[in-house]
């Protein structure tokens, strides 16, 4: 890869030294990376909009419209918080850094009820994500596009509320960023042979890697990657290999440790090393359990054609207002094909890596994605489309720039209009997108209707109990309830602890002081095969959710 052209200067029209007509000074092309005074401002105004958005978020109770936020919420409330506290209550199909990034929050009692435990480390993560993607668009655009494009991806709604909740995106977006900038750098290094400064980018980006693998399973994907590009810059070149084999080394060990370890920590806790492939809770099985029998299959199902244009789609959506996003991803595809052409970075094209990870997942994986144009016209998945918005930030401004160093000798007006039109309609972009409502908020909105009013009604009944009475109660599916109740995880018998829980459903009038039976779950199975000693004290019932029957314990 050639990294030369991070450091060159520009030299079409408008160029130092360029003749330009008129009384307009010339315009600057020069592309360099950037110096750490230029980031600060990027990071502090990234800083003003992330608490603006969770100034609007809690005060609309949005943090917590999502179930799978409750439920990351959850799990991180549990590995200190249960009756079996430690590393294995890290398990189940959801990797773990997101929940230890949450741990020091969740425990206080008042962060985890409101939702702040989960927005804190993602409010983080949003500003080193716009930052980041600054430092990345330095090395590829000149200053003032680069500015442009930060804009573009840290003013977007969608990322803008998801920052303010305990959902993986924000997260993942800042590691794939800042590993696809080390990668760049790291490359550059190379061409330059600078060892210590590739050494000490090695570590970074195993550590990355690793950190990347333990957040979502694209991050597999996007680490091996990585891994590859590296290993093709210094093995084929003999200084480095010379002078970086220890450097090398700790890299690939970081970037292998992560799957190897958690294939490890599923066979020794689950049994099987693939329990988050084919175990209950894999996104196969829950496709199996949630399709009805017969039914017609999702969009892109065994359709990697039909999975690519879904997954475009959506990324539209979730970029851009309307039917702009046909636009951007144009202009995306466009910088893309110009910076492989000119061999700009191309380090930078691992940006594009989930594109082809979520047609394999759409098509083979059972991860199915509604969005309100494309049938059944539903909301599911829609966030998946956002791990695209650094490739169309960065690629689409890379096209811009192409543009305005062309136009710039014969249409200097232009060219120099460009970058105020571009940021005019990023603002009316955003305008309209949260006019409308952003569509992974609409998604979340949607989803949460039946939920939230069903674990309300729960929650009230479960504040009636005495405090630290022994509740029995399945919590996988609305661990919600106990959540706005504030009943400590400890309080209850669940599947969190194998030993009280299979004792408990054995005779749960003898274990529990309270029973909560939801139609479907192990408990209600329980109760109808022991019911001896129970006491039925209300039944809850809401639409689109199954009824719960609260049980006191005659026995206890």
């Amino acid at each position: 890869m050639n990294t030369r052209g991070g450091r060159r200067r520009g030299r079409g029209a408008g160029a130092p030294g360029d003749k330009v007509s008129g009384e307009l000074a010339p315009l600057s092309f020069e592309v360099r990376p950037a110096k750490r005074e230029e980031v600060m401002p990027v990071a502090l105004a990234a800083v003003a909009f992330a608490f603006v958005a969770l100034i609007v978020c809690v005060s609309r109770g949005y943090l917590l419209l999502y179930g799978d936020a409750v439920a990351h919420l959850g799990i991180a409330r549990r590995i200190l918080d249960s009756r079996n506290p430690g590393i294995i209550q890290l398990g189940g199909v959801w990797l773990p850094l997101p929940h230890l990034l949450m741990l020091p929050f969740v425990q206080k009692m008042e962060w985890w009820q409101n939702g702040l435990a989960g927005a804190w480390p993602s409010l983080l993560c949003y500003v080193l994500s716009v930052a980041g993607l600054y430092r990345l668009a330095r090395r590829m655009m000149p200053p003032t596009w680069a500015l442009v494009a930060a804009a573009f991806y840290g003013l977007n709604p969608n990322l803008l509320y998801l920052s303010t909740t305990a959902m993986t995106e924000p997260l993942f977006l800042a590691i794939v960023i800042w590993a696809t900038l080390m990668t760049m750098e790291c490359v550059a290094a190379v061409s330059s042979q600078r060892a210590g400064t590739i050494n000490r980018r090695l570590v970074a980006l195993g550590l990355l890697i690793l950190a990347a693998v333990f957040t979502r399973y694209d991050g597999w994907v996007f680490g091996a990657a990585v891994w590859c590009v590296m290993a093709w810059q210094i093995l084929r070149s003999e200084d480095a290999r010379r002078r970086n084999a220890v450097g090398f080394t700790v890299f690939t060990v970081l970037a292998v440790a992560g799957p190897i370890a958690w294939l490890a920590y599923n066979q020794h806790f689950f049994h099987d090393p693939l329990d988050f492939v084919r175990g209950p809770y894999s996104a196969a099985m829950i496709e199996k359990k949630t399709s009805p029998p017969g039914s017609r299959h999702y969009p892109g199902w065994h359709d990697p054609l039909g999975a690519a244009a879904l997954y475009l789609r959506t990324a539209q959506l979730d970029a851009a207002a309307w039917e702009t996003g046909f636009a951007v991803m144009a202009l995306a595809v466009t910088g893309l094909v110009l910076a492989i052409r000119r061999r700009l970075e191309l380090a930078a094209t691992l940006l594009w890596i989930p594109f082809p990870f979520y047609i394999y997942s759409i098509a083979f994986g059972s991860i199915p994605i509604f969005i309100p144009p494309v049938w059944p016209h539903s909301y599911y998945n829609s966030r998946y489309g956002m791990e695209l918005l650094p490739a169309f930030a960065i690629f689409a401004f890379v096209a811009l720039s192409w543009l305005q160093q062309r136009w710039a000798a014969s249409q200097p007006l232009a060219a120099r209009l460009m970058q105020p039109v571009a940021v005019l309609l990023i603002a009316i972009s955003v305008i309209a997108m949260m006019y409308r409502v952003p569509l992974v908020l609409k998604e979340a909105m949607v989803n949460s209707t039946t939920r939230v009013a069903f674990e309300t009604s729960l929650a009230h009944e479960l504040r009636s109990f005495p405090a630290g009475a022994p509740i029995l109660m399945y919590n996988s599916d609305h661990i919600g309830a106990l959540q706005q109740a504030g009943i400590p995880l400890r309080q209850t018998l669940s599947e969190t602890d194998y030993d009280s829980w299979k004792a408990a459903l054995g005779a749960p009038s003898q274990h529990a002081a309270y029973v909560v039976a939801i139609a479907g779950d192990p408990v209600a199975a329980a109760v109808a095969a022991h019911p001896e000693g129970l006491t039925e004290m209300v039944v809850l019932c809401t639409t689109g959710q199954p009824c719960a029957r609260v049980y006191r314990s005659d026995r206890f």
